[in-house]
């Protein structure tokens, strides 16, 4: 396919693009991450460039604009597709929905993969590639070895921490590549976390991710319906949590993001506000989806998971307006499921 001009106009950039750093992807989770990675990188390096780019191009101008209101003298720029972004920057993060949106980005036309194919035989490897979606381990694994072959360096870095980690720049990244590639991309990862694991070869750190995420999806159901009996049985919500975090049920999904609403007098989870802003029922079944297609495909048993797989199908089948909702709203509706009139 011939260059369009645009992409011929990024190509004679090549002297800023070493110091240029573009994200795609500008969700609840990239955009977040993103405006850390930004302000992090023009506190280090004034002199720095940015791109954005993201399906819905509103999202990514409405970025620009809210970083623009803070930091006026930014170069900060939107681009219309991946492609752009890759030959507009060395650094390039991108944060994704899941497995299609990652083929899409970096396989297909206009994408990451046929941009690097444009470069001089050396050019490629000064392009850092990090992925932070959480997607099927083997689809990860196609996508790095094809930018590999063209001397790029790629990593996959999914995190753990929430929306509320991005937006702190608290998050842990799990990291899979090569050691060359996961010392090159650990201070870009730095400016957005505060714990980076390296796990092992390509696919590792999706690996690491959805076993966490398998364990994390399991407890949230669980928390749920102790919080659930505790009412019934007539215990105050605040005082239940109490004893379950200073216990040894204490897991992260009650004493961070516990389901109901005044259990946790000093924070602010989700279920204060109606469940929004937080990790997506949608995108934890996608997750707990893959955990038990990789257990499947390796004959590993899943019990509990497939348990808690299905019962998310069955909040988003029964309860769709929960699908953007944090998934800590399987409480409301194990709740109207039991008929429970407790708060």
């Amino acid at each position: 396919m011939k260059p369009t001009s645009s992409v011929l106009r990024a190509l004679h950039h090549c002297t800023t693009r070493a110091r240029t750093t573009a994200f795609i992807g500008l969700g609840r989770m990239g955009s977040e991450m993103a405006r850390n990675l930004f302000l992090n990188k023009l506190s280090e390096s004034p002199d720095s460039e940015f791109v954005v780019c993201d399906a819905m191009l509103d999202s990514a101008a409405s970025f620009r604009r809210s970083f623009l209101s803070r930091f006026p003298d930014a170069r900060i720029e939107v681009v219309n597709t991946p492609e752009e972004a890759v030959l507009a920057a060395g650094t390039v993060v991108t944060m994704l929905p899941s497995s299609p949106e990652v083929n899409t980005v970096y396989t297909e036309s206009n994408g990451i993969i046929p941009a690097l194919r444009l470069f001089s035989a050396n050019r490629p490897q000064q392009t850092l590639l990090i992925d932070s979606t959480t997607l099927d381990v083997d689809v990860a694994r196609r996508v790095a070895s094809a930018a590999e072959e063209l001397k790029a360096l790629m990593i996959d870095a999914p995190v753990s921490g929430g929306v509320a980690g991005a937006k702190a720049g608290t998050l842990s990244f799990l990291v899979g590549g090569t050691e060359t590639a996961f010392r090159k991309a650990e201070p870009i990862l730095a400016h957005m976390g505060k714990r980076i694991i390296h796990c092992g070869s390509s696919g590792a750190g999706l690996s690491a991710k959805i076993c966490n995420n398998l364990v994390l999806g399991v407890q949230q159901i669980v928390v749920a319906e102790a919080m659930l009996l505790g009412q019934a049985l007539g215990l105050d919500p605040a005082v239940l949590a109490g004893v379950i975090n200073s216990s040894t049920g204490a897991c992260w999904a009650s004493s961070v993001n516990n389901p109901v609403p005044s259990s946790l007098p000093d924070k602010s989870p989700p279920c204060e506000r109606d469940y929004e802003g937080g990790f997506a029922t949608a995108l934890m079944l996608k997750d707990m989806l893959l955990a038990s297609d990789i257990a499947s495909a390796r004959n590993s048993p899943l019990p509990l998971g497939q348990a808690a797989r299905d019962l998310y199908a069955d909040v988003l089948k029964m309860s769709p307006e929960l699908a953007k909702k944090d998934f800590s709203s399987v409480y409301r509706y194990l709740k109207d499921l039991g008929g429970d009139g407790q708060d």
